[in-house]
């Protein structure tokens, strides 16, 4: 496999902005929508360039998904962008009702997913997000691993895709490692690593942990395979059923609950299709709190050193299950 090396940390939000830059650039009909945040979340680098074409609506996050979706059915694309937990709870009923059901092409960018969000902290720590958006019916979820591979999501999201799309994103700096010639699909997921004695299925910020996890486990002896699940709607089941019947056993890593999250849609399909002992770090049924980004990430335990050791205990739950 590409070896991956840290580039430098980069806020994952910036390859957001990035990359809806590029695509206003390409297309006159795409459109940014925020609700009294850009730089924050991202935007402010199309508001900039494209002060006609941005609508800042205010405090006011419903109100953002009905002119998206009015826009949408005029035939523009809309792009929509404030704090995950905002655009996923305030208005959930209007993503539900006026942007799913009619199953309109609108992005939703959700910034500051996750602890690491840190000083804002509970009630800006979008971690129930995935849950929320991975059942509504037409919505797809993505959570790309680093700064450049949200760019890539996000041209995607915009260019290539029909239908509503959430994105999620963080505020911290964190390594940016994938280059932007690494092919980019909405529902397929990507293998980092390869490995034979467990897979480790890892999203958003946790993939790079997942990596130095699998590091550690082959220091020990353990071979790790490390899937990159950039979608977790739609999953991608070739990949997740073929690490299950490969592998024989499945960690999931991922900076939100583990209930409804990417745990829980793994689950769902391996139990389904292939079951297999599995382990799930992430966090577990509690709020966060205010606090340094790197310091709540390992308090919550979504780290390599907690992958490594879910590791070994998966390993020996295998064995012992013959």
């Amino acid at each position: 496999m590409v070896p991956f090396i840290n580039r430098g940390n980069k806020p994952t939000k910036t390859g957001f902005g990035e990359g809806l830059l590029e695509a206003g650039k390409r297309n006159h009909s795409v459109i940014a929508i925020g609700a009294d945040i850009t730089t924050s979340v991202g935007i402010n680098l199309f508001a900039e360039t494209f002060p006609d074409r941005f609508i800042s609506l205010g405090i006011a996050e419903q109100n953002c998904i009905g002119v998206a979706t009015g826009l949408a059915l005029e035939g523009k694309i809309p792009v929509f962008s404030t704090y995950g937990v905002f655009a996923t709870f305030r208005a959930a009923d209007q993503i539900r009702i006026s942007v799913c059901y009619n199953n309109v092409h609108v992005i939703i960018g959700g910034a500051h997913a996750g602890v690491s969000v840190g000083p804002d902290g509970a009630t800006h720590q979008a971690l129930e997000d995935i849950a929320v958006m991975r059942v509504m019916p037409n919505m797809s979820v993505l959570s790309p691993c680093d700064a450049t591979q949200t760019k890539l999501a996000t041209l995607a999201a915009i260019e290539n895709y029909q239908g509503p799309v959430y994105i999620r994103f963080g505020r911290e700096a964190m390594p940016d490692f994938t280059e932007s010639s690494l092919p980019f699909k909405i529902g397929k997921a990507q293998l980092f690593r390869e490995g034979y004695d467990l897979t480790i299925a890892a999203t958003g910020h946790l993939v790079w942990e997942a990596l130095m996890a699998a590091e550690e486990l082959q220091a020990h002896g353990i071979s790790a395979r490390v899937l990159n699940v950039h979608t977790i709607k739609p999953l991608d089941e070739e990949a997740i059923v073929r690490a299950a019947r490969e592998t024989g056993a499945i960690i999931t890593a991922e900076e939100h609950q583990v209930a409804g999250g990417l745990g829980g849609a793994v689950a769902e399909m391996v139990t389904r299709y292939c079951p297999v002992p599995m382990e799930f770090v992430g966090m577990n049924d509690r709020f966060g709190e205010s606090g340094n980004a790197i310091a709540l990430m390992e308090k919550y335990g979504m780290t390599a050193s907690m992958i490594f050791k879910c590791g070994l205990r998966l390993v020996d739950r295998k064995i012992k299950n013959g």
